[in-house]
């Protein structure tokens, strides 16, 4: 994030005017409208277009905010999940503390390590590339529920029209 600004100052300078950036980053114990904030004035500071800024016009950079990390969309895709790793139960985001998965507190990545750990997955401490890569397989973003995702998902389609 303190590399940010240099970065998209790096890419304003030879940024195709029909290319999109997409920043994505976890919000972790931070507050989301003051991360929303950083980013916004980075891509600002560049010369960049955001498309917050922009509104319904054409724009350069999309900020977005993983609430409250990537873990949170494996919650929200249990069923990709399942399938990298058939022994978890199934009803995990039925359970309270998973049902909303942009709502998990206290560490998204750790409640999803617990949750492995139960079921004998990852007994010495979650591999992050390792299972992100797992769950990916199966991925369907038509299925995930997180507002986050689906916020990123919206903004990947539009850069992509």
């Amino acid at each position: 994030l303190r590399e940010l600004p240099a970065r998209l100052r790096g890419y304003q300078r030879w940024l195709p005017p029909e290319w999109r950036l997409v920043v994505l980053v976890d919000q972790d114990a931070g507050d989301c409208r003051e991360l929303k904030i950083e980013l916004e004035q980075a891509a600002a500071g560049a010369g960049l277009l955001s498309r917050t800024g922009a509104g319904d016009g054409p724009w350069q950079v999309a900020n977005r905010i993983v609430i409250e990390e990537l873990e949170a969309w494996y919650f929200g895709e249990w069923e990709a999940v399942r399938a990298a790793y058939p022994r978890v139960n199934p009803n995990v985001p039925r359970q309270a503390p998973y049902r909303d998965s942009d709502a998990i507190r206290g560490g998204t990545w750790e409640a999803f390590e617990r949750v492995l750990q139960r079921h004998r997955y990852f007994t010495t401490g979650l591999r992050k590339v390792e299972a992100a890569r797992a769950v990916a397989a199966h991925f369907d973003p038509d299925r995930c529920s997180s507002q986050s995702f689906d916020k990123f998902r919206a903004v990947i389609a539009e850069a992509t029209t």
